[in-house]
């Protein structure tokens, strides 16, 4: 279940969203503070008359209201800045996945394997079978292995597109004539689900992403299926 101070998030599927999660309760948490201090020296300024000097002309405190937003400042950016790079690390990726979008759905190719390729639409809604979510359901699914480093590279034919799963903490802008590349790892087996963010036209809304996490066992098998029946 969802931590109720994560403000609508999905459940964190992998490293880099739980810390993106981590730095989200960090940083509201020093803004819940200096809203309750900010909140208290009004109703104190509004309740009393009373005045004092030095909190009028005070050296020492025009330095601790100019120091102490710095350090909050350095306390914010620093784990920023760590997320930042964890997003961008590229060590050894087991698989890696070529997402292409279209107007409207997507395509992947798994560039390890020949022959590798499908696109994946939408289920539309007459067609859903007991469970599915609507506008979310795909015919085929990506599917990876569980605790592996992936590699996706998207990019786009047509228009601009953007592939974002927020279980994964991924949201990677699909430009045509240029790959963008990312990587993430699934901790545990199951679907998640994503969808274009950028807004690519008509049906922009119903180009969903749909990843099936399965063991390393499992995702052998159905390479080797799909292989057989391309």
């Amino acid at each position: 279940m969802a931590h109720p101070t994560q403000l609508g998030f999905q459940d964190a599927a992998s490293p880099v969203m739980e810390e993106l999660l981590n730095f989200h309760d960090h940083a509201l948490m020093i803004v819940i503070l200096i809203s309750t201090l900010v909140l208290y020296i009004i109703v104190a300024m509004v309740s009393t008359k009373l005045t004092n000097k030095l909190v009028l002309d005070s050296q020492e405190l025009e330095i601790v209201w100019t120091v102490l937003p710095a350090i909050i400042l350095i306390l914010i950016a620093l784990p920023s800045l760590r997320i930042l790079y964890l997003m961008d690390e590229m060590n050894d990726p087991h698989v890696t996945v070529k997402a292409v979008g279209h107007q409207w759905y997507w395509s992947y190719e798994y560039t390890d394997y020949e022959n590798l390729e499908f696109d994946s639409y939408m289920v539309q809604t007459q067609d859903l079978t007991e469970g599915g979510f609507r506008l979310l359901e795909t015919d085929h699914r990506m599917v990876i292995p569980q605790e592996s480093p992936i590699r996706i590279i998207v990019s786009a034919e047509d228009v601009l597109h953007s592939w974002a799963v927020p279980s994964l903490g991924i949201k990677m802008d699909a430009t045509p004539g240029r790959l963008n590349q990312s990587t993430f790892m699934v901790l545990r087996t199951g679907m998640f689900y994503g969808q274009c963010s950028e807004i690519c036209g008509a049906n922009h809304s119903f180009m969903p992403i749909v990843i099936e996490a399965v063991p390393l066992e499992g995702f052998e098998s159905w390479s080797s299926m799909v292989l057989e029946d391309a």
